[in-house]
């Protein structure tokens, strides 16, 4: 079964189960732009596309209906397999729903380039370095330095902080510093609740959607432990010693201790606080974003941003005043014309059954709505009496839309399935059955018939592995970065792949066409 925390729901949808993950400098850094009273806010102001005059918007929330339904959908096609729902709480009844808590402190934003193209996404926190209270209006006090943190997808930091040094004119107020090895970035999965983070830590719920988790900033001098802070003394032969693969380094210092980077010190003492609540979890957020059809830093670069689904993620604004690279965004939400967004991709092998929401979806961009409910309710709808309608009463009145609207711990679930990685009921099974005849001595046919179905069962699964296995070998050398999603039926090219499939998965995002998905011209499908 699924725990608690991973069956957890509110007006988002089923969150991803309990865990945490740490980011290396490689895959997240932080630059600082600080400046005092409004200085570095009015700095940004013109080379974000959010306004940090104003609070932010809460994420768009989902129809509770729609999700419960499909829910339900992909859970009647997979039960087949009679498999756990720990994955992704598939089979978990939806529980009460839960509040969501958001932040002004911390905001998604975008920097663009002169053209309007995509330099970078990144997340912006907001403090104050006065100890003051922080405020997200234009009336920052004048006498208190504010300082904005930038959490950047780490193969874009070194273009962004060139570019923030590029717009910084001389009179310009403003600090601009890579604080990438002073402080710590993690995630937190499987909460909803960002409050009452300890002294030393910056927390808030991911403001571009709460199925990514919780974001903790580790800045505060109280975030380091003492004793991960001690100096290590070198050991070994005269000024030399030897690292933990073997290989001999020279110390800066015959006498002089060697200290621990800032950001490794911090990373042990979250992980050490954390130990006690949330397992650990590392790769989960590049699953995580994957499943969501969420590209970052150097995958989003010269697009545009409503291609990357940007306001959709709580990054633009269209109200506030001018900034680098407006024009063509402003152009492009104003005629409501975006011929191609970035979405992810599952694929799958050409012996798996496709599941029932993706087939009702393709019969319904093929027949159009009335031809494909009709089409729906006759393949699917039918009682034992041969009646239509079961279907439609089921759903409760929701009409499918031309793509599978699915949470994120859902399509996870999927992807488990598909790939042979969940449990089987068997060894429950077994146990309850010993349990229950512990002299063994009754009911021995029936045994035997449950160790058959169980034996049948995991084969299946071993399988599904295995085809899984050589899916995803197959997909590491054809899915890259710029390679070309073809429609065979014409021979057109339908997409262009943007990231490879998150490990251990087949799921990859892909830029496609949105007349194919059949998406085009409709914002309300969105």
């Amino acid at each position: 079964m699924a725990s608690k925390a991973a069956s957890t729901v509110s007006k988002y949808g089923k969150l991803w189960g309990r865990g945490y993950e740490s980011f290396p400098p490689k895959l997240r850094r932080i630059l600082s732009v600080s400046g005092k009273g409004d200085h570095a806010t009015t700095y940004l102001q013109g080379l974000v596309t959010s306004d940090l005059f104003s609070e932010p918007k809460a994420p768009r929330e989902e129809d509770s209906e729609s999700l419960r339904a499909l829910e339900g959908l992909v859970s009647s096609s997979s039960s087949s397999l009679n498999v756990d729902g720990g994955s992704g709480g598939l089979e978990e009844p939806m529980e009460q729903e839960v509040p969501v808590q958001f932040t002004s402190k911390m905001r998604s934003t975008c920097f663009l380039d002169h053209r309007g193209r995509i330099l970078t996404d990144a997340l912006l926190w907001k403090r104050s370095l006065d100890g003051e209270p922080v405020n997200t209006a234009n009336n920052d006090n004048a006498a208190t330095t504010t300082e904005y943190l930038i959490d950047v997808p780490g193969d874009a930091a070194d273009a962004l902080l060139a570019h923030l040094k590029q717009h910084k004119l001389r009179r310009s107020k403003v600090t601009l510093k890579d604080r990438s090895d002073e402080f710590s970035i993690h995630a937190v999965y499987g909460t909803l609740n960002a409050e009452g983070a300890p002294p030393g830590y910056l927390a808030a719920m991911d403001p571009r959607h709460p199925s990514l988790g919780m974001r903790v900033l580790s800045v505060g001098p109280q975030a380091v432990s003492k004793d991960e802070g001690a100096t290590k003394e070198e050991t070994g032969r005269g000024d030399f010693a030897e690292d933990e693969v073997g290989n001999d380094r020279q110390s800066s210092s015959p006498s002089q201790p060697q200290t621990r980077p800032e950001r490794e010190l911090r990373q042990k003492t979250f992980e050490t606080l954390m130990n006690n609540h949330f397992p650990p979890a590392p790769g989960t957020y590049r699953v995580l974003r994957t499943l969501s059809g969420i590209a970052e830093g150097s995958e989003l670069a010269t697009r545009t941003a409503l291609e990357c689904n940007l306001e959709f993620l709580n990054a633009i604004s269209f109200s506030k005043g001018c900034y680098l690279g407006q024009e063509l965004t402003a152009r492009s939400q104003f005629t409501g014309v975006v011929r191609k967004r970035i979405v992810p991709v599952m694929v799958v092998g050409t012996e798996m059954e496709v599941l029932r929401p993706w087939v009702m979806a393709s019969v319904i961009q093929e027949m159009g709505l009335e031809g494909g409910l009709d089409k729906i309710l006759g393949d699917f709808g039918a009682g034992e009496d041969g009646e239509k309608g079961k279907t439609k009463l089921e759903l409760g009145g929701y009409v499918p839309p031309p793509l599978p609207k699915i949470s994120s711990a859902g399509a996870g679930g999927i992807v488990a399935i598909m790939m042979g990685s969940v449990p089987t009921t068997a060894s429950s099974t077994t146990a309850e059955s010993e349990t229950s005849n512990p002299q063994g001595g009754e009911n021995v046919e029936e045994d035997e018939e449950q160790d058959l179905e169980a034996k049948q069962r995991e084969e299946e699964l071993q399988k599904m592995r295995l085809a899984g296995e050589s899916l995803q070998k197959e997909l590491a050398e054809l899915a890259e970065p710029g390679a070309s999603i073809v429609d065979k039926r014409d021979g057109k090219t339908i997409g262009k792949i943007v990231a490879p499939p998150a490990p251990g998965t087949t799921v990859l995002l892909a830029q496609m066409r949105l007349d194919r998905l059949g998406l085009l011209g409709d914002k309300d499908k969105w």
